[in-house]
């Protein structure tokens, strides 16, 4: 007899060892919800480090995704494909870019946008290399990245690093411009420090580091992995200080909503500073039609009218509901744009809430065989990214989940 989901013993020590996981085995997700192999449900409001920005199993992904596998997967990417022009053609009509390289990541995404402005820097800049970036900030894990990146320890990890990354204190325009030199090609940030805790630039910094990379002629690079694609109620964040296209950065980079769930990124680029020659960037399976089809779908979600006006909406109410929370427990404030958030406790019990919530809520009334998931990129702070098209009645149901989790561990 075959053993069912439930009982059947898998092989966890089979894959490397790099992060602490839940024995659990998802199997099964629609929208808000996911489903593991014991059958237990769980509320999602991380989904995937808010890659699944449509949900978990959106229609108009599967069907993209099955409607194109039907017809081509890839033909090598030393040819044109019809999706990839499309996607191309949508972000450009809807961004202050003109120029995209499609990539399988976020990190793949940040890397190309590093040669990119080294190869403008050398071109245009007599050789300029370094790239301006932030303490506490993330962008990927190749080793490249994770030199650009502020995480603290991450200098050493694999020493030695990728050298040219002089690092600023976020909100600080000062601290930025001491950094400049001859050799500054450019100015790498998030919008909103993700994985920090969502710790988001102020609207006037960010036009005041726009101004000051435009008179020491500095590109500005927009890491969006996390924050464009609606995540923040504006298709991509610099909307939210960009007041024209002079003011826009010169290079952005996406990830994670992009594809929905599926792997696909993207390095996007003004006319003037798209400056690779042939055989500088390139990658197997860079701008496949399987991927680009999906991220078609999903743009054309995204631009469909109604829907972001909604997210930002959506945002408010998280907010709202969240410092609900902040006063009730008497923690120490709520942060964020649109949907992507967080919650500070001032004091650290983030991983126990989190676990208490996936593992423990099925003990109170009304949760039974249901969990919650929840995020905490530090000790102190809670990290909420939910779909974008979560309802008002599920945001109301994680808020019950994360008051028991708060009792509990608090």
């Amino acid at each position: 007899m075959t053993p069912t989901m439930a009982e059947q013993e898998f092989a966890f020590g089979n894959l490397m060892d790099i992060t602490e996981r839940p024995e659990i085995v998802f199997v099964k997700g629609h929208g808000s919800w996911l489903v593991d192999h014991r059958g237990k449900r769980y509320l999602d409001f991380v989904q995937g480090w808010a890659v699944t920005c449509l949900g978990h199993c959106p229609r108009v992904v599967t069907e993209a995704l099955a409607a194109q596998a039907g017809q081509l997967i890839t033909p090598s990417p030393a040819f044109y494909n019809e999706p990839s022009l499309r996607l191309a053609a949508l972000l450009a009509r809807h961004s202050c870019f003109s120029r995209f390289f499609f990539t399988n990541s976020g990190a793949e995404a940040n890397e190309g946008a590093i040669k990119l402005a080294r190869k403008w820097g050398r071109r245009v800049k007599s050789g300029a290399f370094e790239i301006i970036t932030f303490d506490h900030g993330f962008h990927g894990r190749t080793l490249a990245t994770m030199s650009a990146s502020g995480k603290p320890g991450w200098d050493t990890m694999f020493a030695p690093q990728v050298n040219g990354f002089p690092k600023a204190t976020l909100n600080d325009l000062a601290s930025v411009e001491a950094l400049i030199t001859d050799r500054t090609a450019a100015v790498m940030l998030e919008p909103v420090q993700g994985e920090a805790g969502v710790l988001p630039a102020r609207v006037e910094f960010l036009r005041e580091l726009r101004a000051l990379t435009t008179r020491h002629n500095c590109l500005l690079i927009a890491d969006e992995i996390q924050t464009g694609m609606g995540r923040t109620g504006k298709l991509f964040a610099y909307e939210h200080f960009a007041r024209s296209a002079d003011e826009a950065p010169d290079i952005m980079t996406l990830g994670k909503g992009l594809g929905g769930g599926v792997p696909l990124a993207a390095l996007c680029a003004k006319e003037s500073v798209s400056v690779f020659e042939h055989g500088e960037q390139g990658g197997t399976f860079n701008g496949s039609p399987l991927m680009t089809a999906v991220g078609c779908a999903v743009m054309e979600a995204m631009v469909a009218p109604g829907f972001l006006p909604q997210v930002a909406a959506t945002g408010v109410y998280l907010s709202e509901r969240l410092q609900e929370l902040v006063g009730e427990f008497g923690l120490s404030h709520e942060r964020g744009w649109g949907l992507l958030r967080a919650l500070d406790l001032g004091a650290p019990g983030a991983g126990p809430a989190t676990a208490y919530a996936r593992d423990q809520l099925e003990k109170h009334p009304g949760w039974e065989n249901t969990g919650l998931l929840l995020n905490a990129p530090r000790p102190d702070a809670l990290r909420f990214m939910p779909a974008l098209n979560v309802t008002r009645a599920e945001i109301d149901l994680m808020i019950e989940g994360a008051k028991l989790a708060l009792r509990a561990v608090l």
